[in-house]
């Protein structure tokens, strides 16, 4: 894992395809309050459910774009972070919310597939 340093953090926050480990660094350093980002899935529920990464902040199915986007307006200058199976949907949503005006959007590039850290099964729950 990376040193948690203020710029590290920084670097990888505004990194647009991530590594296992890059999210890994800045879940940590979110966990100790030296990093502030949105971290969503954009598979469908069954495929959350079937497992997600801990701890996900918001579930928005690629599928129901449309019905989620205007949602998701009211965080156009926060830090997200995408994910889905292998990092090609969620690709394809950084794509257009960049396209959109969203500043600081990074992508987990080999999706929950390739991620090492923790994972869990179970239906998602707003917060």
């Amino acid at each position: 894992m990376v040193h948690l340093s203020k710029e590290n953090i920084l670097n990888l926050l505004h990194k647009e395809q991530l590594l296992d480990e890059d999210l890994q660094t800045l879940l940590k350093a979110r966990e100790e309050g030296k990093a502030d980002f949105v971290l969503i899935d954009v598979r469908e529920p069954f495929e959350y459910e079937m497992a997600h990464i801990v701890p996900t902040d918001m579930l928005l199915p690629t599928s129901r774009f449309q019905e989620w986007f205007e949602e998701i307006q009211k965080l156009k200058d926060k830090n997200l972070i995408i994910y889905c199976r292998t990092g090609n949907r969620s690709y394809q949503v950084q794509q257009i919310l960049k396209r959109y005006g969203f500043k600081n959007v990074g992508n987990l590039a080999y999706g929950i597939v390739d991620y090492s850290g923790r994972i869990e099964q179970g239906v998602f729950e707003n917060k």
